[in-house]
């Protein structure tokens, strides 16, 4: 008997363009940040961390949220395929939108491999 297969989402057209601009209102004042993605990169070569990095620039600074690479492991696990980059695009955009809506800034956040899986399934992404 077959697995059951679902679609990932493609990493079709520049990565730059996987997320297309957004903005996150603050819940706490009436800020309203304005975010644009940039690029993921494997943060083991970089950083030395056992991450996935997505870049984004907030209100033009750079932010990057390095994704723990066990939260991709146990997906695989249990979904039989990996996840797209442009799949950890969304998660991480996910995640700063939950950090930025409380107004908790930072130049780098570190995504647990448990927050990486909580918005895989808040997501829908299978």
């Amino acid at each position: 008997m077959a697995k059951n297969s679902y679609p990932t989402i493609p990493n079709a057209g520049a990565m730059s363009d996987f997320i297309g601009a957004f903005d996150i209102p603050s819940k706490v004042t009436d800020y309203v940040y304005r975010c644009r993605f940039s690029h993921c990169w494997n943060g083991i070569a970089t950083r030395h961390a056992d991450t996935m990095d997505c870049k984004f620039f907030v209100d033009g600074k750079g932010v990057v949220l390095g994704l723990a690479h066990p939260g991709f492991v146990e997906f695989r696990a249990r979904a039989g395929r990996n996840l797209s980059d442009r799949e950890a695009s969304y998660i991480a955009a996910e995640y700063l939108r939950g950090r930025l809506e409380q107004e908790d800034e930072h130049a780098l956040y570190d995504v647990s491999a448990g927050d990486v899986n909580r918005i895989i399934e808040k997501l829908g992404i299978r």
